[in-house]
């Protein structure tokens, strides 16, 4: 019984030196990843930002288009003012290049806040 009772104190001992040196080092590295994830999705955030202004059609096309009827009209041009679409925006697209790049943006995005996330589980686990 000696003999088993010094075994699992040695093992003991050796175990919780291993475990705290073990959790001391992925902790440090659980760190790392949550600043470096927060850093990186603030960046991704600001150009996620500027670039949504390219998916959406700019409201002064409509207001100058309404103008320039307003002028053809008081101009005695009714035939012209009537051609021209009130919106142009109803025409208008973004251009797949544009949609593609906030797609990637959006999926970075996406992946830096689930890295963030696991390492908050990883963390409290």
């Amino acid at each position: 019984k000696d003999k088993r009772s010094r075994f699992w104190g040695v093992y003991k001992r050796v175990a919780e030196e291993h475990d705290g040196e073990f959790l001391e080092r992925y902790t440090t590295d659980m760190d790392i990843v949550l600043i470096f994830s927060g850093l990186f999705s603030a960046v991704s955030t600001g150009f996620i930002v500027a670039m949504e202004s390219n998916l959406n059609h700019d409201p002064s096309d409509t207001t100058n288009a309404l103008l320039k009827q307003i002028v053809q009209i008081g101009l005695g041009n009714l035939a012209e003012a009537g051609t021209a679409p009130v919106d142009p925006g109803s025409t208008w697209s973004p251009s797949a290049l544009d949609v593609r790049i906030q797609l990637v943006a959006y999926a970075s995005l996406s992946m830096s806040l689930l890295a963030a996330f696991g390492a908050v589980l990883g963390k409290q686990w």
